[in-house]
């Protein structure tokens, strides 16, 4: 018998007809055919999607377990996807809430090469919070960018990054801005005596951004940024087996397009070789609830498996004066992403600015929660 993954839905129904939702649900996720007509009995017992949970939520929702065969995934995360939810996403009443694999299968991912050890060890922090800063806004020349850059790491922040809009614009191209911008890392290092680490925005296809990898690995850059709802989660997957000395951020953009549940996007993106994972944060401009940020960051965090821990990393209008806030309800283990709220400030005083953003993170009392 194959080993099955679960794939947990949220399915709007009646209640005197949820049992025949769900078997329709488990048959369209796995064969996407009448049982009725397939011949083979392996096929049947092995491969046919079992209903193994019903659960009423209320007000006509019910949490549907549905058992799928591994065997059907080929350990590809486009495919793995494609099983989870194809055919049902089309379907306005369903969404995919959760998701978790047996022990074979999370093994052929594999997930992140570098994890929070490795960030940690970029970052040479051991046990504090880690922060970044993005580089905003499109339109700004390679130059331009790599100067915010220089200031943001004169300031003392771990990572900055790209905004996930600069790709390979006309106005800054990545084969000028990754450079400059490692320069500008550079020189910052050359006064504080301390790294910040710069992470560029992969764009194009699966080949343009394996080469823009090796740009940037030429550069002394081992962070990038990659979009992989706009990629393809194969072409996550991908990258991070081909390249195990550099670490991935994946940015959400487009992760709101269908009814996936945050949670399960982040368990997705950790699996195809995520190392830290940015979403919007509860209270910020997006609607992300505490409990949903809660859910998203378990699910980065949970040792199962022996796939290695991403590292969430909330953003999102994020403002210095919520620091300790977000710093109790995430604990150490985490990323803070601050960009605009620091850029908000005048040019002179970027620096200094985000100067209190890193101290603020760093000299927090995590033993002072209540």
């Amino acid at each position: 018998m194959n080993s099955r993954l679960i794939a947990n839905y949220r399915v709007r129904a009646e209640a005197n007809a949820i049992e025949e939702r769900a078997r329709g649900l488990a048959v369209e996720q796995s064969v996407e055919m009448p049982v009725s007509a397939i011949r083979e009995a392996a096929i049947i017992e092995e491969i046919v999607g079992e209903v193994a949970r019903i659960e009423d939520r209320g007000d006509g929702w019910f949490d549907v377990d549905v058992a799928l065969a591994s065997a059907t995934i080929g350990g590809d995360a486009g495919q793995l996807l494609n099983m989870l939810y194809g055919n049902s996403s089309l379907q306005e009443d369903i969404v995919l809430a959760d998701f978790s694999l047996p022990y074979d299968l999370l093994a052929r991912f594999g997930g992140p090469r570098q994890g929070l050890r490795g960030l940690r060890r970029r970052a040479g922090a051991d046990r504090r919070a880690l922060t970044c800063s993005a580089l905003k806004p499109q339109g700004l020349s390679a130059r331009s960018l790599s100067e915010l850059a220089f200031e943001f790491a004169r300031g003392g922040v771990d990572f900055v990054k790209d905004d996930h809009g600069l790709a390979d614009q006309d106005y800054s191209p990545f084969d000028e801005r990754a450079p400059a911008c490692a320069r500008a890392m550079r020189r910052a290092e050359e006064i504080t005596g301390r790294r910040t680490h710069y992470a560029p925005s992969l764009s194009g296809h699966f080949g343009q951004m394996q080469r823009q990898i090796e740009t940037a690995r030429a550069e002394g850059i081992s962070v990038v940024m990659i979009a992989p709802m706009i990629a393809g989660v194969s072409t996550l997957q991908a990258l991070s087996h081909a390249n195990p000395d550099i670490a991935f951020f994946a940015h959400p953009t487009m992760a709101g397009a269908a009814r996936i549940s945050p949670a399960a996007y982040a368990r997705l993106f950790r699996l195809c070789g995520a190392d830290a994972v940015i979403f919007p944060n509860y209270g910020g401009r997006f609607g992300y609830s505490p409990a949903t940020c809660r859910a998203l960051a378990g699910a980065l965090r949970e040792g199962r498996g022996g796939i290695l821990t991403s590292v969430p990393a909330p953003a999102g209008g994020m403002t210095l004066a919520r620091v300790p806030e977000i710093l109790d309800f995430y604990g150490p283990d985490t990323i803070l992403l601050i960009g605009g709220a620091l850029l908000a400030a005048e040019k002179d005083n970027l620096a200094a600015e985000t100067a209190r953003f890193a101290r603020a993170v760093a000299e927090h009392d995590f033993g002072a929660r209540g």
